[in-house]
């Protein structure tokens, strides 16, 4: 029969059992998941965005479908640090995956108070930056659209993390290799590209916006072939590992960003429709490696012939 293919990845000093992680905003704290999926089998959580203080959210409607996709302005909405330490991290702790705390601020003292309170907190493997939020302090301009404010903000937080960062990039932008270089040079360990886009839809029949908030983020399939290509300018520009992240619902897809230069990848708005998603992806992984005769994720990564 053969071994099976060796699934383990290492990205930013941390092993994982496999390359295959829950994305941010779309698992919850984990716990929602434990009875549909055998979380132990997931290669890692990267939880809800966590703030230095509790944020509601905004108000409904907040999700709407979109062709192959969906908008969403959750609006953040998160229990905040101190109840995350208390309240989320024990059952994260023995869940068996690789803990990613996504962490964002709306000015830099926001995100370094977070920081400083995870670092007391066992049980973390790394911390994901969430950059895609307006710096309320310098005008509402969001710290990852501009490469200084990204590199400024990389250096601060790595230089007083206990764990390594990973910088998650905002498609939102003119060019995102600029982002990747500059969260690169401010010390980043790893890059998960890219977040959600900007996009919006309106009702024909109310002739009002589809949600509360007009503009939302967009996510899904309908994304994939522009994050792919995202993933493999990134990839070409920087020394750094890359989680892909956009439109993953099968094994198919993960390849594609594999070959595109991804070391790791993230499974985000399958998950609303399909708990076991990751698993999914997973399983369907590991038969693929089996059917092409290769031994390992490793012999994928950045491979797309030319």
């Amino acid at each position: 029969m053969g071994q099976p293919p060796d699934l383990a990845v290492e990205i930013a000093g941390i092993r994982l059992s496999n390359p295959v992680i829950a994305a941010s905003g779309t698992f919850g704290y984990g716990e929602e998941f434990e009875r549909f999926a055998d979380l132990r089998r997931i290669g890692g959580i990267a939880v809800k965005g966590t703030s230095a203080r509790p944020i509601d959210g905004n108000p409904p409607p907040r999700l709407h479908p979109t062709p192959s996709g969906m908008l969403n302005s959750i609006g953040l909405e998160n229990v905040g640090v101190d109840a995350f330490i208390r309240d989320k991290m024990p059952f994260l702790r023995q869940a068996g995956s690789a803990v990613i705390v996504n962490v964002f601020g709306f000015t830099e003292d926001e995100y370094a108070e977070v920081v400083d309170k995870l670092n007391t907190c066992d049980g973390i493997a790394a911390y994901e930056l969430n950059i895609s939020c307006p710096n309320t302090r310098h005008g509402g301009m969001v710290f990852g659209q501009s490469p200084d404010s990204t590199l400024q903000l990389t250096k601060m937080l790595k230089a007083r993390s206990r764990r390594p960062v990973i910088v998650k990039l905002s498609p939102n932008v003119t060019d995102i290799v600029d982002l990747a270089r500059a969260a690169e040079a401010g010390g980043a360990d790893a890059l998960t590209v890219a977040n959600t886009f900007l996009a919006m839809a309106i009702d024909t029949d109310t002739f009002k916006p589809r949600i509360y908030t007009i503009t939302g983020g967009l996510s899904g399939p309908a994304i994939r072939p522009i994050t792919l290509r995202m993933v493999y300018q990134c990839a070409r520009a920087v020394k750094i590992p890359i989680i892909g992240l956009g439109g993953i619902v099968s094994a198919e897809d993960a390849v594609e960003y594999f070959l595109a230069g991804a070391s790791a990848i993230q499974v985000g708005t399958a998950n609303f429709y399909d708990p076991r998603a990751p698993l999914h992806v997973l399983e369907g992984l590991e038969k693929w490696l089996k059917k092409k005769g290769l031994s390992s994720i490793k012999d994928l990564v950045g491979q797309m012939k030319q």
